[in-house]
């Protein structure tokens, strides 16, 4: 376990939200363990967006496919270490305003086997991707980079 000495406020960003921010603590010192640690989290950033593995794209059809995911609000892409992902930045439906999930003692079981033991709150996902589209227009320029001939992909 470790301690953790309190601030007034922080400021955390992910991509597609806005800058949220923590509850002020004052002058103490709190001791940082599993069951307290959602409680520094400044809101609840992992109940902010979920992610969803996609196949590796590996022709145009399999990029142009991702273009329409991408045409959805809220929708993002990138690559890290593990694969593709697709980001959706919507919170979940249960999340109480202050943090709490609404149906916590019959969530679903993805909820139930998550863990805190090294979240956002620790570091930032985005520092790991190592690619990040924020939307259709930027995976179109990645796309025109990588197929020379990307705007004829529909032309017989």
């Amino acid at each position: 376990m470790t301690t953790k000495q309190a601030y007034k406020t922080t400021y955390i960003s992910l991509p597609g939200n806005k800058n949220i921010t923590s509850k002020a603590q004052h002058n103490k010192s709190i001791k940082v363990t599993p069951e307290t640690k959602c409680s520094f989290c400044p809101g609840t950033i992992c109940c902010t967006y979920f992610t969803e593995q996609v196949d590796t794209p590996r022709s145009k059809k399999d990029f142009d496919h991702l273009l329409w995911q991408l045409s959805h609000a809220n929708t993002q892409l990138y690559k890290d270490e593990e694969g593709w992902f697709l980001l959706v930045n919507n919170k979940c439906t249960h999340l109480q305003s202050n943090g709490q999930c609404g149906i916590y003692e019959t969530r679903p079981q993805v909820c139930r086997d998550y863990s805190n033991d090294f979240c956002e709150s620790d570091e930032p996902a985005t520092k790991h991707f190592e690619l990040f589209f924020d939307g259709y227009d930027a995976l179109v320029k990645y796309c025109k980079k990588r197929y020379k001939n990307w705007d004829k992909r529909f032309k017989t």
